[in-house]
């Protein structure tokens, strides 16, 4: 990437928004250029090998390519060969291993920051869409030992666990479906959740499966348990309890990358982290900076899903037609199942 180079958009992720924002930018005369700091779809990169979206293929579909599977839901495998698709049949131009450090507004427009393969780089771009999602900055546990090398934030795959002893902490979808998935391939697993039990917003096929799981004592489980610290053989909980454990799943959520709003000066909500931007073109406080997906809802990243944020392109950069069009199809999405 020369130095100070210009362009006229700036899309930050590459993800399936980010890459939907890229396609409805380019329909309209524009070739912006999409940076990731991981791969195409990096979010999608670090789900477990082998998983199955519960949502059907036509609600992940972007720039109306069809998403085949060989089932009624794609896998893993086959949405990361659909995007990768895509970015080649559209002929979009990404830079993966990007990753945008800072960008000010200027009079000449907005100076980027970006660090590569190659070092620093510098640009001017016209306008910049933030669409990085959620999943570089996990929840952190704040305890002492989250940074040992046997503690994860994301699941990988169950196989790697079998016939050791696991600790999952988090009671949501994600460590519902950890537990169930590491039980299986032979791990002996312990759930360890703050709540007293497991919340009502955990997928309707999981839940019983998983406290069937609990009451005929094949899982563990502590609610109402606080982590205070793990070590190389440990989960420490309040009141000294040790669970052995070989490997941690911290599977506490996901936000935002509030640094950079703060950065760049766009204003959010300290308390949802919800950022100040027009609901109509996403165009934030700051001239030129606009949010596409989940960063759009701060904190509260279950309300934006591919299934609706794929429609975001079209009220960056379409006229006011596209935008009622974007919240017609909006309105007819279900809201997706997940976290």
């Amino acid at each position: 990437m020369p130095a100070s180079s210009r362009e006229p958009v700036l899309i930050v992720g590459a993800g399936p928004i980010g890459l939907s924002c890229a396609i409805s930018a380019t329909r309209r005369g524009i070739r912006p250029l999409v940076i990731d700091a991981g791969a195409i779809a990096e979010s999608i990169v670090r789900y477990p090998v082998g998983m199955t979206f519960f949502t059907t293929p036509e609600r992940l579909e972007i720039g109306g390519h069809p998403l085949v599977c060989a089932g009624a839901k794609a896998t893993r495998e086959e949405a990361l060969k659909y995007y990768r698709g895509v970015v080649r049949a559209e002929q979009l131009r990404v830079r993966t291993g990007a990753k945008l450090l800072k960008a000010t507004r200027a009079p000449q427009g907005i100076e980027c920051t970006i660090s590569g393969r190659l070092g620093i780089d510098t640009m001017v771009a016209e306008r910049i869409v933030l669409a990085t999602g959620y999943f570089d900055h996990p929840n952190p546990l704040g305890v002492p030992g989250e940074q040992l090398p046997h503690v994860s934030h994301y699941f990988d795959e169950a196989h790697r666990s079998a016939g050791l002893e696991v600790a999952v902490i988090g009671g949501k979808n994600s460590a519902a479906e950890t537990a169930l998935q590491l039980f299986r391939a032979g791990a002996k697993v312990t759930l360890i959740y703050r709540g007293a039990s497991l919340p009502a917003s955990v997928k309707y096929w999981l839940k019983p499966d998983l406290e069937n799981r609990i009451k005929a004592g094949e899982i563990a489980a502590r609610f109402g348990a606080e982590v205070v610290e793990i070590t190389d053989r440990e989960v420490i909980l309040g009141g000294g309890v040790r669970i052995p454990a070989a490997r941690v799943y911290a599977l506490t959520g996901y936000h935002p990358d509030f640094e950079l709003f703060s950065q760049i000066g766009i204003a959010f909500d300290a308390a949802t982290g919800r950022p100040t931007l027009n609901a109509e073109t996403l165009e934030t406080n700051v001239p030129g900076v606009y949010l596409a997906g989940s960063v759009t809802a701060g904190k509260k990243i279950s309300e934006v899903f591919i299934e609706n944020g794929r429609f975001d392109g079209e009220k960056i950069f379409g006229d006011q037609g596209s935008r009622a069009a974007a919240d017609q199809w909006y309105s007819q999405v279900n809201r997706p199942t997940g976290e």
